[in-house]
This record gives structure tokens, sequence and C-alpha cells, in this order.
């Protein structure tokens, strides 16, 4: 029976290969150490037995470890997401029943226009709520 088991195990760490997940890794472990015990007790069941136990706990002791070192990596912001946020200066006042209004962040100017359709007067300092198309959507700081 341990050619069974070895045979599982490398079947097992192909799919890990394919798949990257690093869950199948632990059916591997599990299948070599049922191949060992096979070595030992040649009933199937308690081999069996010895994979499922051995998979079950590998899983559950390790899962936490794996999570905590391949930490998830934080969506970076780029291009024009990446100014929302930030604080910026309105150098054109934002009058929205006009349509106009412009603010200046980074040396760029941008098109505003406020958050809840308020006037904002010119050297007004702003919190850029979010983009909207080409469009900075602002707020008063104060």
């Amino acid at each position: 029976m341990w050619q069974f088991w070895l045979i599982l195990a490398g079947i097992f760490l192909i799919i890990e290969i394919i798949t990257v997940g690093f869950l199948v890794f632990w059916f591997s472990v599990a299948a070599l150490i049922a191949m060992i015990a096979s070595f030992f007790i040649h009933n199937i069941i308690a081999q069996a037995s010895i994979f499922v136990i051995a998979s079950t706990l590998l899983l559950f002791i390790t899962r936490p470890f794996v999570e905590k070192i391949t930490k998830k990596d934080e969506v970076i912001k780029t291009n024009a997401y990446s100014i929302e946020g930030k604080v910026a200066k309105v150098i054109v006042d934002v009058v929205p029943v006009e349509g106009q209004g412009q603010i200046k962040i980074n040396g760029e100017t941008w098109s505003a226009k406020s958050y809840n359709d308020t006037v904002i007067p010119k050297d007004t300092e702003v919190l850029i709520e979010k983009i909207d198309g080409v469009k900075a959507i602002i707020k008063p700081l104060n």
C-alpha cells in the first residue's frame, strides 16, 4: 500500500503546483504520513483514518500561521484615484448650478463639484471624497 500513498502524495503536490492556495499541500503531507504508517499497519481502514486525521490536524493547526505569513496585499490606489482622501485647494469657485469649479492638488488642476451641492468659495481647503469620471467630488474641511 505504500506505493498508493506515495502516488497520492505526488498527485496532491502536482495539484498544489497548479493551484496557489497552499491548501492541497497538507493533503500531500498527510499522504506521506499514511505511507509511513503503511509500513507498520497493514489495515487499509487504519491507514485511511491516519490520512484523514493527519489532513485535518495539519489544515487546522497550520492554516492560521500560513494566513499570517502570506498577508493579503492592500489595494494601492493609482492614477486619478490616488488623490481620493487628500486635501486640495479651490482655485475657481465651485458653483453646482453653473457646473463650474476647479481645485488644485499636487500641481494638477481638476474640475470639481461639491459633495452636497453647496457653493464652495475660492481659496477654501477641501477634502477629495471620490473621483466621478473626470471630476473630483469635494467637501470643505471645516
